[in-house]
């Protein structure tokens, strides 16, 4: 355990980020500045970032499975959140909550989706999560009118990105600014008190991007304000050299509850019933992000500079327990019981206060060469990540507080060094990619409601190898191929403790092998098939995820199955699409066993299904474009799941275990272009059936939103 001397060392230590990254972003305008030449700008400038697949055309090079949402696809479904976007893709799993989408639970192949913490999310390729080191659960998420396009990667491939490399990598392109002046406004309203306004407008390589979205979620008492606001810049320095500048702020305002409902609650209130009425949760973002490039011959240097700011303030009146608070035991055994909760006499409310500061710097080269007749790309980067997290709970004593008695106070630090090299080998059609990376981090943690003068820490390095195949024997079709470490790092507070004592607990680590193939049968159509397997030495089981609250527990565990996604265009207009995720394993191979003191979670028995890994889904898509007019079908379909390391189908009283049904969903959406004018007209239903399921029993049942019709317009200009 390490010790900072200086009172409120951590402090300290935060604040230096800041000046560390300002540092860093005058550094890389200093230095275009002395390599800028006095040339004009070109008419077409490219805007630097960081692709992890790029255009569709280089799926064929990638020794992985990956897979592209362009904005054609987004628009054309009208997808209302992030969660129905990914749904479009094998392999991915997401599971609602409060029904807006604000903080998706994305899981790939198997693992458990709770607050997306096995993914990596970036945007632009810049890290989206406010603490992907210490603490990587999105609580935060940006609303997906923001983005041009979706990439996820999956297999060998995401070594060089991280730091988890278990599951996949998710990449959100945003708009290039446009050259011309020009933009888009587009409105929309429903029911459920549904209304989204949406302004770009761009010229002379500059772009303002402004939306407000409002509306009710899927329970009673559940609304929420968000607004997102984005500014970018993109600047020609001379030919070699290009420059990105971004700025955002997001905010949310939301009335919505942290408790699902009681078994009773379900039966005698029906799926709508939420009586917390005063519960909030508010949240707002401010980011910014340099992205340099030199591009000079056959090399690229791409450099990130990112900081951020996130804070959150969640206040509600009931969790999944007591929780310590006045009257709760009472309030849980009423609603345990089914009986009317007014949440106006619950003299208590509780505060989960958060504040992240992230930044870091991200160089990247590329570099092609030729050794003979073997073809060579080289990319290797290095990263400085920093982070800082204020943790603060509050306990008020009435039922609207906002301030109260602190019970928890404290402050938790990252210092997250790593490193990359691959090599992708060209020998005609066969490549072959071999990886390394390293990450090295050092965490802080100090509890200033006791001694905030002693500071425990943690240290860990972590080499992750992989080795990636691609081959293309036909014009037509691409075979790949991959093995790689997956790899995550525990949370500040799994490794030390409350007192500033650490605790044995290693990253996560897995086995993963992928073997798939790309193919474009006919004129217009393509497919592709991956088989993988996932075999971990050491999965990691964090409190909420399943079933309730448990303590840190790990085991060993084993997925595998196959991935299938198609697409087919007719001359005549007729679209298709669709994909299936096959996972016949999702085994817990070993039990959990708690990392403290060795204990089997309850319920944790070898040869169980681990939760929330669907065995079968599909997402299937029909349409037609005749004109102007542009309509499709879809139908999503997710299989059982279980909520609990025990498999329980029998539901419990607090709701937080038994099975979550099939669920089967409907969507249709009717898009008109009114030319030559050109604004387009859309209707969509989401959840045509109005059909009700249980999406979500981590904290209680949470239901699915009832149908929703939307209807707008969007012009461009």
């Amino acid at each position: 355990m390490k010790v900072l001397k200086e009172n409120g060392g951590i402090k300290k230590e935060v604040l230096k980020m800041k000046g560390f990254t300002v540092f860093c972003m005058m550094l890389v305008v200093m230095s275009s500045l002395v390599f800028a030449e006095d040339e004009p700008i070109v008419a077409d400038v490219v805007m630097p970032r960081v692709d992890i697949i790029g255009t569709a055309e280089n799926l064929e090079h990638i020794p992985g499975s990956g897979h592209i949402l362009d904005r054609q696809e987004l628009e054309a479904s009208r997808v209302f959140t992030i969660n129905e976007a990914l749904r479009k893709v094998p392999g991915v799993h997401v599971r609602d909550e409060e029904g807006f989408g604000l903080r998706p639970n994305v899981g790939i192949r198997g693992l458990n989706p709770t607050r997306s913490t096995k993914v990596t999310l970036l945007e632009d390729g810049i890290p989206l999560v406010y603490s992907p080191y210490g603490d990587n659960a999105s609580y935060y998420h940006p609303l997906i009118d923001r983005f041009e396009r979706v990439e996820v990667l999956k297999g060998a491939g995401q070594n060089i990105f991280g730091p988890q490399t278990i599951g996949g990598v998710i990449n959100y392109i945003t708009a290039t600014p446009p050259r011309q002046f020009g933009g888009s406004f587009a409105a929309s309203g429903g029911n459920l008190g549904y209304f989204s306004g949406k302004l770009r407008i761009g010229g002379g390589n500059v772009l303002l991007d402004m939306t407000r979205k409002q509306g009710d979620g899927a329970r009673e008492n559940t609304h929420s304000i968000l607004h997102d606001l984005n500014f970018k810049l993109v600047s020609q320095l001379g030919e070699e050299q290009a420059l990105t500048l971004r700025s955002n702020y997001y905010q949310e305002n939301s009335i919505v509850t942290y408790s699902g409902l009681t078994e009773a609650e379900l039966i005698n209130f029906g799926p709508r019933y939420n009586p917390f009425k005063h519960d909030a949760f508010d949240n707002y973002r401010i980011g910014s992000s340099l992205t340099h490039e030199i591009f000079r011959g056959n090399a690229t240097l791409t450099t990130n500079f990112y900081l951020s700011y996130y804070r959150r303030d969640w206040w509600r009146q009931s969790s999944t327990t007591g929780g310590g608070q006045p009257g709760g035991d009472v309030i849980r055994n009423a609603r345990l019981r089914g009986e009317s909760i007014n949440v106006d006499t619950i003299h208590s409310n509780q505060g989960r206060l958060r504040n992240y500061l992230t930044g870091g710097l991200e160089p990247r080269l590329k570099f092609a060469f030729d050794l003979g007749e073997i073809k060579n790309e080289l990319e290797t980067g290095v990263k400085i990540h920093l982070e800082g997290q204020e943790r603060l709970q509050l306990n008020g004593s009435s039922p609207t507080a906002r301030s109260g008695t602190a019970v928890e106070h404290n402050l938790r630090k990252t210092e997250a060094y790593s490193t990359f090299l691959a090599n992708k080998f060209i020998l005609g059609q066969i490549s072959v990619t071999p990886a390394i990376r390293l990450e090295h981090f050092n965490s802080w943690r100090s509890n200033l409601l006791t001694n905030p003068n002693q500071v425990g820490s943690d240290l860990m390095t972590v080499w992750i190898p992989s080795i990636g195949m691609n081959w293309k024997p036909v014009e037509q079709i691409a075979l790949f191929s991959g093995v790689h470490r997956g790899f995550a790092p525990p949370r500040t507070e799994d490794v030390i403790g409350g007192t500033g004592v650490s605790t044995e607990v290693g990253p996560e680590d897995s086995f993963n092998f992928e073997l798939g193939i790309r193919a474009r049968p006919t004129e217009g159509s393509s497919i592709q098939v991956s088989y993988f397997r996932n075999d971990f030495r050491r999965l990691i089981a964090v409190g909420s995820i399943a079933g309730g609250t448990i303590p840190l527990a790990e085991g060993e565990a084993l997925f595998q199955g196959v991935e299938f996604s198609g697409n087919y265009q007719h001359g005549t207009g007729i679209y298709a699409r669709g994909t299936y995720t096959w996972l016949p394993t999702a085994e817990q191979t070993t039990p959990f066993r708690q990392v403290v003191g060795g204990a089997v979670t309850p319920g944790s028995v070898a040869g169980n299904r681990q939760p929330y890994a669907p065995q079968h889904k599909f997402n299937t898509a029909l349409g037609i474009v005749l004109g102007g007019f542009d309509g499709q079908i879809e139908s999503v379909y997710v299989g059982e799941q279980f909520a609990n390391f025990s498999n329980t189908r029998v539901t419990t009283p607090d709701g937080q275990s038994g099975t979550i049904p099939v669920q089967v969903i409907w969507n249709v959406t009717l898009n008109y272009t009114i030319k030559p004018i050109e604004p387009t007209l859309f209707l969509t239903v989401k959840n045509l059936a109005d059909a009700t399921y249980i999406v979500d029993r981590t904290r209680g049942i949470q239901t699915s939103i009832p149908r929703l019709v939307q209807s707008g317009i969007k012009y461009t200009f």
